[in-house]
């Protein structure tokens, strides 16, 4: 079964790679201003959360199954 934090860590995690990215590209010390490594690790794991509600929605909300063929239906515009 899938863990329902996945999404969120792995948002975290890119989070953090691209401050480290940054601060590499930048030639500065990986760990320059650690407070901006934990609001990138915050801001990536709420987006990705974001995204993957929004793809649960899009792709599993919206069917309604009659005789064993899928309709579409939409909620919202």
């Amino acid at each position: 079964s899938e863990t329902p934090a996945t999404a969120t860590t792995v948002g975290a995690l890119l989070g953090l790679r691209t401050q480290l990215y940054s601060n590499a590209l930048r030639k500065l010390p990986y760990m320059r201003h650690p407070w901006e490594h934990v609001v990138r690790w915050g801001w990536g794991g709420l987006l990705l959360d974001k995204a993957k509600a929004a793809n649960e929605r899009r792709y599993f909300g919206g069917f309604i199954v009659v005789a064993g063929k899928a309709l579409m239906f939409v909620t919202e515009i």
